[in-house]
């Protein structure tokens, strides 16, 4: 939990300077990049996570992968954290920087999950359902198929949810039928 303290803080101080100065398109493509990097590759996280290796081999190694691809101000934020023995962190403020970003931006974040992958005609629809719900200008929607639903969607905005799926009515159906109303229980 602290861990995610010290992230937010620093997410937050790198977002204002990147919108300071005028780089947080940049900022932001290079979050991505980094998680990208970190889902991708289990080795490079256990090496930002190891008390083994020191921190010097870390900022070698860091630099070497991001210093040609990164904005200065990413590299100034990996040295610091690096020299303040902290990289473990960079996985979490990576994450919380897009989330950060979306915020600030007024983009809203929406999950679903189909039988099938949409079309898209059907994914407009969904975003405009989102936008209503989240009353924001701009809608990222996460997309994820699941044969198990059998039919219809689950859509999460927020803490909403919209469980408009086959398996959840066929549950609830279940449930009103195990109920026996003719049986008098004593």
């Amino acid at each position: 939990m602290a861990d995610i303290k010290v992230a937010s803080r620093y997410v937050k101080s790198l977002l204002g300077l990147a919108v300071e100065r005028g780089v947080l398109e940049q900022v932001h493509q290079d979050m991505l990049l980094f998680t990208k990097v970190c889902d991708e590759n289990y080795e490079f996280r256990t090496m930002l996570a190891s008390p083994v290796i020191r921190h010097d081999k870390k900022l070698q190694v860091l630099t070497k992968i991001f210093s040609a691809k990164v904005d200065k101000l990413t590299m100034a934020l990996i040295d610091i954290l690096t020299k303040k023995n902290r990289e473990p962190l960079l996985p979490s403020i990576a994450k919380e920087f897009h989330t950060e970003y979306n915020e600030f931006k007024g983009i809203g974040k929406a999950y679903i999950t189909t039988t099938v992958p949409m079309d898209a005609q059907l994914r407009s629809e969904i975003e405009a359902i989102v936008k209503k719900l989240s009353s924001k200008n701009k809608v990222e929607l996460t997309e994820k198929v699941d044969k198990d639903l059998i039919g219809g969607f689950v859509l999460n905005v927020g803490d909403q949810q919209i469980d408009a799926s086959i398996k959840s009515k066929l549950k609830l159906l279940t449930l009103r039928f195990s109920e026996n109303h003719f049986i008098k229980e004593f």
